[in-house]
């Protein structure tokens, strides 16, 4: 059986246990459960149903902890519908049961009035540590950080620092790894665990520390975090402030979580969508046709050019009607390799493997590699024009395949690194976007080529 299936079976029977009120079979049913499964059942729940008592009344037959593990799971729509359904008490009390990063997340979620009542609850330590997590600039390694990690004083030995371990390890979101503060909280060193356990317990940690720790500022953006952390192999990546104190760290987990969203956004914009709130399956009807719209109808407008191109070369057209059997076939390949680049582009850049720096070798490459594909689907298209329309047709049709897919190529290349320079989103330079400005450009190259050719023919 498929873990899909299994879920399914699960969810089936939680929710027939929680119609017929059998407290006992789901209590023996809820523990067989990871927290990550009973989240997205509960999510299935509210989206199926639209029925925050009934997810309620299942969450609440969860121990706190694992209540607080669920909630963390959820995403933000479904987390803020069950937290409205709570009362201040019994929110409070899963809050600070989440961890520090899922808090100020669940946090920055609710209205400010209830924000206010929930802080005047809190203890003055918590209340702080909350409201700077929820401070930070979403985006950035400050929005996505925890504060839950192991900090040793410099100085201690060994044996003292095992006894700090144990001490805050309850509460830390990884152990493997332990940071070295001075008495100013700022970074002075790494250590791993490993490291720790097999040092004699005298020797001063001091002596054992990485000095030269891969750290971030607090306002570095999200993207390049998780570079860093994928580059390394990181299981955690400190953040420090303007003067190199110590505010947390970005786990593993949380970088891979920007990875999939920065892609899912690149994904989105490279076919003009722009970034969903939710899920395709969550997102508002509304939303869905306003982020999808305004690229379209901006596209309307411009595949007007080609039309105007077309209408432009009409006695050419009247003259040699076969070369409108061509039209399609050209200004299409012209799309797909300017696409090909434009991906190859944004992708590149997105992983920091190519820069604005990198832009003239790119552009040598580019041209060799586009020349040579416009070659040889010259060659693949050349006998159909000879049997369409003799020789004149056929070289007609080869050059300007040679043309358009180069032109192509080099429009799909280089508008990324223009669009970069001047401030936006590589990502815009988008697949719609590129074939509909080659649409336009591939009609004036091909029916120009044919005037020319043709003319003197």
């Amino acid at each position: 059986m498929s873990l899909s299936e299994s879920l399914n079976m699960h969810r089936l029977a939680l929710c027939q246990a929680l119609d017929e009120e059998d407290g006992e079979r789901l209590d023996a049913l809820l523990p067989e459960l990871r927290s990550a499964d009973i989240a997205e059942i509960l999510e299935a729940i509210l989206e199926e149903q639209a029925d925050p008592p009934r997810a309620l009344a299942l969450l609440g037959r969860l121990p706190l902890e694992r209540r607080a593990s669920v909630l963390g799971h959820l995403p933000g729509d479904a987390q803020l519908v069950l937290a409205e359904a709570l009362s201040d008490e019994r929110l409070l009390t899963i809050l600070e049961e989440m961890g520090s990063d899922e808090r100020a997340d669940l946090f920055n979620l609710l209205d400010e009035g209830r924000r206010q009542r929930l802080l005047r609850r809190m203890a003055r330590r918590e209340r702080e540590e909350l409201k700077r997590l929820a401070s930070y600039e979403e985006g950035t390694a400050g929005a996505i950080m925890t504060a839950d990690y192991v900090a040793i004083p410099s100085g201690m030995t060994v044996s003292q620092a095992m006894m700090r371990v144990r001490q805050t390890a309850p509460d830390a979101e990884t152990v493997y790894q332990l940071y070295i503060v001075d008495d100013q909280g700022r970074l002075a060193g790494t250590l791993s665990l490993r490291q720790l356990m097999v040092a004699p317990p005298g020797e001063p940690i001091d002596a054992l520390m990485i000095r030269d720790v891969i750290h971030v500022p607090v306002d570095e953006a999200q993207e390049a975090v998780a570079r860093i952390v994928a580059r390394y192999d990181l299981l955690a990546l400190p953040v420090v402030d303007a003067d190199r104190r110590l505010v947390g760290i970005v786990t593993h987990d949380d970088a891979m979580d920007v990875v999939e969203s920065e892609a899912t956004e690149d994904i989105h914009k490279g076919m003009s969508i722009g970034s969903l709130e939710d899920g395709v399956s969550r997102v508002p009807l509304w939303s869905l046709y306003r982020k999808r719209v305004i690229w379209l109808v901006l596209l309307v407008f411009a595949n007007l050019f080609s039309g105007a191109g077309i209408a432009y070369f009409e006695e050419t057209i009247a003259a040699q009607v076969a070369l409108v059997f061509f039209l399609p076939l050209l200004i299409g390949s012209g799309g797909n390799a300017g696409a090909q680049a434009a991906t190859l582009m944004v992708r590149g850049m997105a992983t920091g493997d190519v820069g604005i720096k990198d832009w003239g070798k790119l552009l040598g490459r580019e041209l060799l590699v586009a020349g040579s594909l416009g070659l040889t689907m010259a060659l693949a298209v050349a006998p159909i024009g000879i049997m369409r329309g003799g020789e004149a047709l056929a070289l007609v049709v080869a050059m300007s395949m040679v043309t358009i897919v180069l032109f192509g190529s080099l429009l799909g290349m280089c508008l990324p690194f223009l669009l970069d320079r001047l401030g936006w989103d590589p990502a815009t330079a988008s697949a719609p976007l590129v074939t509909t400005l080659i649409d336009a450009s591939g009609v004036l190259i091909y029916f120009g080529i044919a005037t020319a050719v043709l003319s003197a023919a």
